[in-house]
């Protein structure tokens, strides 16, 4: 007989049974597919050696007039600038301190020998929670044998209570001294760290002490949030918020020398009004999200307290509110300038705004807005595009192709002028493996030199495939040679950040990737057939190892499963092969009825894409 060529259909199929979606693939990981044929992904490699801290969820890339090109990274307890592979840290200082320069802060450092634990007693209240970070300067000497230089550092803490909060150093203290440092110490606190989690539970437990609701008690159910940073960039400045938070302003300044600028901390937005003799109370103290219209360079807030409050509890989740045109500082609406609001008028709270050609997209949890600048007197118009649509997360859409695609609910959507729902054939295998109470970690993006968008659409070719990638962030940004990615140890919140698709291993350890078919009938399903040798078809092309190598399982069954879950015999069954660059054939010897295909590689320096093999085959009876 003629050899059975296998041609398969490009895209993955979970929604149909293994023999219902025969010729198709089953199940993959850390594999794309190119021109209709499976191949495996692009490695990627650490893009530093420089950690960060907290659970990154934002990530913002701009290049300023003076051709630096910046990274914002917003984590669940800082806010950080990348550049040329060093993080500086921008985090804001929190307004509700207490006057560091007074005497509270004089000899307020105690060691006890042997110990790393610093203690620091203000004699009045701090207002600082477990887990804040603390940058103490001025310390004048060591202090029971521990540096001055250990001392004065950024220090994450822990409250010990309503005065008082420890630190850990490296060097061990020589001996117990109480009350020291002198009295030229200061103390900064940062704003409080948010949650890289959603946390949910009741009062007694949730949080640390003294923050938000612990110790509320054990009837009063809480929920808190992960903390998602909102970043964009005003020209050479950076914009930045914690969802449904204060509103911050970091400048670039107008030093050719990019150093004093990015070792400077961002500031509350109306601390910057008050200095430009605007109106600080106009600034909305409490935001869901900031984001610039670009083309006519307003700052807009997303969710706000209306204009005249200045009270979070008259945070209104569907209120628009933007600043005068290219004036971030003055919101104060007059005949004179195009300061102004506007309100949403369908669903509970704005989830996300994302510009989009000339318009801006609003989505809430129920419908879907167009935010459109006019240039008249009402600056900005609202118009309502789709009603009964869901979004799966505050970061759960992009757009590629001048189409915007998103995440729902129950299913996907994509909006092309008109809102459409995508046909996805890996609906349930999605859907049903979604923890809905961290949905506030679905994030997507795109990597448009492969053209999707890890669940995976290829918008090109318009087919669906999926894997695993731990991540937490992701931008596939045009200012940079390839994408960028984040992601955190989640014990000891030390980030790493990733540049993609450089490479073909996982950095410095190799990158396990396989695809699975279907089952497939050998002739007409009834016929045993002999399978005697196959034609692998595959290409190592851009490998790095010198010898690169994958594994053919081949899975002869006599009947197919209704699912791909084998059984022992079957697994016992499954012939394994190794093909390398030069295999131009494999003999084996497998009589069945029905047959799957499956491509592994665990390998470092190997990568691959499979094309049409072939199965040398004759008939051996039905029985």
């Amino acid at each position: 007989m003629p050899f059975i060529k296998l041609q398969f259909k490009p895209g993955v199929n979970r929604d149909q049974t293994d023999y219902s979606n025969e010729g198709g693939w089953y199940e993959c990981d850390k594999i794309r597919f190119r021109s209709g044929y499976p191949q495996k992904l692009g490695g990627w490699v650490k893009t530093t050696t420089a950690t960060f801290y907290g659970a990154c969820r934002q990530m913002f890339n701009w290049v300023t007039s003076f051709s630096d090109n910046l990274m914002g990274m917003g984590t669940n307890a800082k806010l950080y600038l990348e550049a040329a592979g060093i993080f500086y840290d921008i985090t804001p200082l929190r307004t509700t301190t207490p006057t560091m320069s007074n005497p509270d802060t004089n000899n307020c450092i105690s060691t006890t020998n042997a110990s790393t634990t610093i203690t620091v007693d203000l004699g009045a209240a701090h207002s600082a929670t477990t887990g804040q970070f603390v940058t103490i300067s001025g310390v004048s000497g060591a202090v029971g044998g521990v540096p001055a230089a250990e001392l004065n550092a950024n220090h994450q803490i822990t409250v010990i209570d309503s005065d008082s909060f420890s630190f850990t150093v490296t060097t061990a203290a020589t001996s117990t001294v109480a009350s020291s440092g002198g009295t030229a110490i200061i103390i900064s606190f940062e704003i409080l760290p948010g949650y890289a989690i959603a946390t949910a539970g009741y009062g007694w437990g949730v949080g640390t002490w003294s923050r938000g609701f612990w110790g509320l008690g054990a009837t009063n159910p809480i929920l808190l949030p992960q903390a998602d940073w909102f970043m964009d960039n005003f020209d050479n400045d950076l914009v930045a918020n914690l969802r449904n938070g204060a509103l911050y302003y970091w400048e670039r300044g107008s030093d050719a020398d990019a150093a004093t600028s990015l070792a400077t901390r961002a500031v509350l937005l109306s601390t910057l009004s008050t200095a430009n003799g605007y109106d600080a109370n106009a600034v909305p103290t409490q935001i869901m999200q900031a984001l610039v219209s670009q083309q006519d360079k307003h700052l807009l807030a997303f969710g706000a307290v209306p204009y005249g409050s200045t009270s979070t509890a008259d945070f209104d989740p569907l209120l628009i509110r933007w600043a005068d045109q290219d004036n971030p500082t003055q919101w104060t609406p007059t005949a004179t300038n195009s300061a102004g609001f506007a309100r949403v008028s369908r669903g509970s709270r704005i989830i996300r705004a994302l510009p989009s050609r000339q318009e801006i997209l609003v989505w809430t949890d129920t419908h879907l807005y167009t935010l459109q600048f006019t240039g008249t007197t009402d600056v900005f118009a609202l118009q309502e595009y789709a009603d009964n649509i869901s979004i799966a997360s505050p970061r759960a859409m992009t757009t590629a192709a001048s189409i915007t695609y998103w995440m729902g609910q129950d299913k996907f959507y994509a909006y092309t002028g008109r809102v459409e729902t995508l046909p996805c054939t890996l609906r349930d295998h999605v859907f049903r493996n979604i923890n809905y109470n961290q949905a506030a970690q679905i994030v997507c993006g795109t990597n448009e030199e492969w053209n999707d968008s890890y669940v995976v659409f290829n918008h090109l070719d318009r087919i669906w495939y999926y894997g695993t990638i731990a991540r937490t962030a992701w931008l596939d940004t045009p200012l940079r040679l390839y994408p960028q990615a984040a992601n955190s140890d989640p014990t000891t919140y030390t980030g790493i950040m990733y540049t993609h698709e450089s490479g073909v291993d996982d950095d410095d350890i190799a990158m396990e990737a396989y695809i699975q078919s279907n089952d497939f009938d050998l002739e007409d399903g009834e016929r045993f057939m002999l399978t005697r040798r196959i034609i692998p078809d595959l290409d190592f092309g851009g490998s790095t190892a010198a010898e690169p190598e994958a594994t053919l399982h081949i899975r002869p069954r006599n009947f197919p499963g209704s699912t791909f879950t084998a059984s022992v015999e079957d697994e016992a069954k499954v012939i394994e092969t190794t093909v390398g660059s030069y295999t131009n054939q494999v003999f084996i010897r497998a009589r069945a009825r029905q047959m799957a295909l499956k491509i592994s590689s665990a390998n470092l320096g190997v990568t691959w894409q499979l094309g049409a093999p072939r199965l040398d085959v004759r008939q051996d009876g039905t029985r």
